[in-house]
């Protein structure tokens, strides 16, 4: 192993016992662990080259010696400052992971619980602050396994779920945040109140109105396997999710969209997607491109 990652993985401690002794036998080993007691109280980015170099010439008189030892510890001193420099950016940078329209992908969380994130939708944590900060930041939809016995906190916009060893879908999107329990118990805090949902379970606050039913205990949102349900959901936020699973956009000024609806549509064949929502509420459409427009019969 070069010189320079055994110094890196030094400063990250993470040597084993054959890089240790690698480590160690380095013609400027002692140099090294001087330099990094005089460095102790460094904090990137904050490196005050000029300062330090004023200390190590001031330990040596002898201008030869000096000259000597200047060169390899100057050396040094850019490792040191890279590899902290190194360290402060990837222990304060944050995880982001994303979706696009018609997207869904799986993340697993630092202590091992998974989530399944929907489509155009984004999740945040900080994986190196993990023990400390256990937030997770979520922009859209999705469902959480979290492992048995561990704990955080989903933050979104419109509330805050926090959980302890159960599994639960978060929904939030513009005017829209919604919580469904399906296996142990979560806490929903929101406009300064705290609602506990037992599985199968679920709280909406839909345009500002706060709406609690219960429903038929599943093992997890139908997003999952490809459909998207609804019940006594207005309709404007039935045609948003379609514009999310499907790459067009929809065209609906000529009819009522606070209209409630109940039902679902699949993922997979949009004309079939587009009947499903517009038969029962008597409507019509159109297609032109990635266009459509919903109008009445």
């Amino acid at each position: 192993m070069k010189r320079e990652d055994l110094i890196l993985k030094w400063l990250d401690n993470n040597l084993n016992s054959e890089e240790q002794k690698a480590f160690e036998q380095l013609a400027d080993y002692e140099d090294i662990i001087r330099l990094n007691n005089a460095v102790g109280d460094f904090k990137a980015p904050k490196f005050d080259v000029d300062k330090n170099l004023k200390t190590l010439k001031a330990e040596f008189n002898d201008k030869k010696s000096s000259k000597a030892w200047f060169k390899p510890l100057l050396r040094i001193a850019a490792v040191l400052a890279i590899g902290f420099s190194i360290y402060f950016y990837t222990n304060t940078l944050d995880t982001n992971i994303n979706t696009t329209v018609a997207q869904q992908t799986t993340i697993e969380l630092p202590d091992a619980s998974s989530v399944e994130l929907n489509a155009n939708s984004s999740l945040r944590f900080n994986k190196s602050k993990w023990q400390s900060n256990r937030d997770v930041y979520l922009e859209g939809e999705a469902f959480f396994k979290v492992a048995k016995g561990e704990k955080f906190d989903v933050i979104t916009a419109d509330g805050v779920v926090s959980v302890l060893g159960t599994q639960f879908n978060v929904k939030q999107r513009s005017g829209y945040f919604e919580v469904t329990c399906y296996e142990g118990l979560v806490a929903v805090k929101f406009n300064g109140k705290t609602k506990k949902l037992s599985p199968g379970n679920t709280i909406a606050i839909i345009d500002g109105k706060p709406i609690r039913y219960e429903g038929e205990i599943t093992s997890a949102p139908t997003w999952i396997t490809g459909e998207s349900s609804f019940t006594n959901i207005p309709l404007k936020y039935v045609v948003s999710e379609l514009e999310n699973h499907y790459k067009l956009t929809i065209n609906s000024d000529s009819i009522d969209t606070s209209r409630l609806f109940t039902g679902s549509f699949t993922h997979k064949n949009l004309d079939l997607a587009l009947k499903s929502i517009t038969i029962p509420l008597n409507l019509d459409y159109s297609k032109s491109g990635s266009s459509i427009v919903l109008r009445r019969e």
